[in-house]
């Protein structure tokens, strides 16, 4: 309580000083509001003073400031790419504050391409979306943040979270663990948390449903830390997904996919006013698809609608309410996998251990939230949001309950896997800037809490083949099974089932926070100081009391602006992070707990057409959870606490346009996570073992070429690659570990008018790929004491194709 009470009076000096700050004796203030030519507020808008090195952005309501001004005549300067500067001068009288009005030659559209994509093809950012908290332009923030445009994933043709979007990012891998229905997404050597909107999303190991892109505006990969300005997060990074909000403008876009492997796919975006005042707006995404799989008898079909609603209540407050389901119907989980004694990729890209006749695995995923805005004045704004989760899964996992030792036949285990969650979460917090003498204070302070449940029932199993009638993965057969088709007891509440399994994942925390920006030398050089108190209590397997722990966890970053264009920073945070899992034997599961020290640069080239962040860390974390290689079902998804490891790594990202029509992405980083401490019963590893889960060297491209001018303008080419190079297995360092890996995509495309028509080729070179790990199996029938070695991989699809034509309106 001691720390709570400390950090509300810091809030509390902060802003009761800052009323008196903003009118020092012998200076003046410009506060001004910008607008679009249709008249709608101009968020996000870069504003200097011209000859001064002093710039500011525009917040969500268009207002903008400057404090602590000499008296004397100013010119404000608002510089768009591929428009005409727009200027005002100001005259500055100590004491007072000069207020201005400047409306830009373009609408509140065209302006979300100049600004907010950061130009018309959409690759490179300056800002962060409002649910990161932050006002300060990227380039300033102590912080390495990647931002993957809507843009970009319509280009690649990403519909989903774990359909290739990582090739976007330095340094993030997917274990490919149940294919399409969760992302689990590696960095820095540990798997990262998922949020949305601001909100950490993750209520058990094996979450969220992956996002349908329909709905998805950008998606915010934040590296290491950044419990400072979001909810409890991995020291190793988050990503946050960014969902469509109106915009105030009447438009609309319909899109048709079609592509190998039967998949046909269409999505609807609806924007516009419901009043006349345009105080009303909507938005309404809508997307339907069938999808099948170069696997025989695999598919995943589902149905996406998203609507929001904002209203605004006056002119500083405005209420939002959004709405994201998801509904999905697909093959059994672990349907994507092949088991073999005999190494990796023994078996074709198509084979599957499968079986047609099995009922298929349905999901609805529901998510609402609630959002209020409030702007007391120019500089401080308040926000409060609200947001309820819910999730219900019937369905099956499969995988072999029994390999013969030669591996040349197995039996075939359907195991049940029934999941309830439910997330209530909600959060406030404050935003807000002052002067305090010639130093600029940019505050952020609030509060989250969070009530998470999560239920599974994966007590039950049915075997397909029995001992004298194996199944033959060399010579398969997919009639009716010989042991017939499983029948599960569900009579039960799956709350009650859940016990008998073991399969209960409870959370409650809630934690506080203040974070202070002070600007020194014309806010050249930026010191950031941060704290955090965090209180959780968790539950995991059958146990009904509580774990609990609380922790106050500092934060010092320092940025410097070596030119208007051109930075350097440098961070220590430390971690305190609750975590899912489930020990074998029992026991309490404890928060993640370490630091994280970090250096950076960052660029933006050629009037911030193109940008490039460089980075070096060095995480340290204990108590971390990791697959325990021997008693590890993989529906049960068995953890061991590991004691304590290092990570390390240098990352480099490039995104933006080179020149008119030519953009590129690029990426490369080097990791190493290594033990450096080993907890008593955690078998399998030893220090100064790597460990599983990533690619030691991982390269990305994508570049794209639209032809500017003449008869074939609007026609362009794309393409890029991805070399993953010292691979680790998912879950386990031991076996054989995975190949290198290479693939290369490419497409063309044409927009004219209205109408973008892409098509893109995946795997051009038709190579082999796959990923996956060593996992040992039973020798005897349902008996895991008998496991020998095995492995089991997942393949991607060999050389394929998508066509998607868009129509705008």
């Amino acid at each position: 309580m001691t720390a709570i009470k400390s950090l509300l009076a810091a809030i509390f000096v902060l802003l009761t000083s800052a009323t008196p700050a903003l009118a020092q004796p012998g200076t003046g203030k410009i506060s001004g509001k910008i607008t679009t030519s249709d008249n709608d507020e101009a968020q996000g808008v870069t504003v200097e003073l011209a000859g001064t090195g002093q710039s500011t952005i525009t917040n969500e309501s268009g207002y903008f400031s400057f404090n602590r001004l000499a008296p004397g005549d100013y010119t404000v300067r608002i510089s768009l790419i591929g428009h005409d500067d727009t200027e005002k001068q100001v005259t500055v009288t100590a004491g007072q504050t000069s207020k201005i009005e400047l409306q830009l030659s373009i609408s509140a559209t065209n302006l979300n391409e100049v600004i907010v994509v950061g130009h018309k093809n959409g690759i490179h950012v300056n800002t962060a979306s409002n649910s990161l908290r932050v006002q300060t332009p990227l380039i300033e923030l102590s912080q390495n943040v990647q931002v993957v445009t809507s843009k970009v994933l319509a280009g690649q043709q990403v519909i989903s979270m774990s359909d290739g979007l990582i090739r976007n990012v330095s340094g993030t891998a997917r274990s490919e663990h149940w294919g399409d229905l969760y992302t689990n997404i590696v960095a820095r050597g540990s798997q990262i948390q998922a949020f949305r909107n601001g909100m950490n999303v993750v209520a058990s190991y094996w979450g969220p449903l992956t996002e349908d892109m329909s709905f998805v505006d950008r998606i915010e990969f934040v590296k290491g830390p950044a419990g400072f300005m979001l909810a409890n997060g991995d020291p190793s990074g988050l990503y946050n997904v960014v969902t469509k909000k109106p915009t105030g403008e009447t438009r609309g876009e319909v899109n048709f996919t079609l592509g190998s492997f039967d998949l046909y796919r269409g999505s609807l975006d609806l924007d516009g006013a419901l009043s006349k005042n345009k105080k009303l707006l909507y938005r309404l995404n809508v997307a339907a698809q069938n999808r099948g799989s170069q696997r025989d008898y695999e598919y995943n079909n589902r149905f996406v609608i998203a609507p929001v609603i904002s209203y605004q209540l006056d002119e500083r407050s405005k209420l939002t309410l959004e709405y994201n389901g998801q509904f999905a119907r697909m093959t059994e989980v672990g349907s994507y996998y092949v088991f073999s004694r005999k190494g990796y990729g023994t078996f074709p890209t198509h084979f599957t251990y499968t079986n047609p006749g099995l009922p298929p695995t349905k999901i609805n995923d529901h998510s609402g939230y609630l959002t209020f805005e409030h702007n007391f004045s120019d500089n401080w704004k308040l926000t409060a949001q609200g947001s309820y989760f819910g999730y219900d899964q019937k369905g099956m996992s499969s995988w072999p309950s029994y390999v013969a030792p030669s591996g040349d036949s197995l039996i075939r285990n359907i195991g049940l896997w029934d999941a309830k969650s439910t997330m209530a979460m909600g959060q406030v917090f404050l935003n807000g800037t002052f002067n305090t003498g010639t130093i600029r204070h940019r505050v952020l302070a609030g509060i989250d809490a969070a009530n998470k449940n999560y239920y599974a029932d994966w007590g039950q199993s049915h075997d397909l083949d029995t001992i004298g009638s194996l199944f033959d993965p060399y010579n398969p057969t997919y009639g009716p099974p010989v042991n017939g088709y499983p029948v599960f007891d569900r009579t039960q509440p799956i709350e009650e089932r859940a016990v008998a399994a073991g399969g209960i994942q409870k959370q409650r925390y809630s934690s506080i926070y203040v974070q202070d920006e002070i600007a020194f030398f014309q806010e050249k050089l930026r010191l950031t100081l941060a704290g955090r108190y965090t209180d959780v209590s968790q539950v995991y397997g059958v146990d009904v009391e509580y774990s609990k722990a609380k922790r106050f966890t500092p934060r010092v970053g320092l940025s410097y602006s070596i030119n208007k264009s051109f930075s350097a920073y440098a961070l220590y945070d430390q971690a305190f992070t609750p975590q899912a899992g489930r020990l074998f034997n029992g026991g309490k599961i404890k928060p993640i707990t370490g630091n994280n020290w970090e250096l950076g640069l960052k660029k933006n080239w050629f009037e911030d057409r193109w940008s490039t962040t460089l980075s070096v860390y060095r995480i340290l974390k204990q108590n971390e959870l990791t697959g325990d290689p021997v008693n590890s079902s993989p529906s049960q998804g068995y953890s061991m606490v590991l004691g304590e490891k290092v990570a390390r790594g240098i990352e480099f990202d490039a995104r933006g346009t080179i020149v008119p029509g030519f953009t590129a992405i690029a990426n490369y980083a080097f990791t190493d996570a290594e033990v450096t401490k080993v907890a008593e019963g955690a078998v399998g590893y030893t220090v100064g073992q790597l460990l599983p889960g990533y690619a030691k060297h991982t390269t990305n491209a994508w570049l794209s070429y639209e032809i500017q001018k003449g008869g074939l303008q609007g026609l362009g080419l794309s393409g890029g690659f991805t070399s993953l190079i010292d691979r680790y297995t998912g879950w386990s360092t031991e076996g054989q570990q995975l190949p290198d890996y290479f693939k290369v995509d490419g497409g063309i495309f044409y927009s004219k008018n209205k109408y973008r028509i892409t098509l893109n080729v995946f795997n051009i070179l038709d190579k082999y790929l796959f990923s996956g790990s060593y996992s040992a199996s039973p020798t005897v029938p349902g008996d895991w004491s008998t496991s020998a070695e095995a492995y089991y991989y997942q393949a991607e699809p060999p050389r394929n194709a998508r066509l998607s034509v868009t129509y705008s309106f």
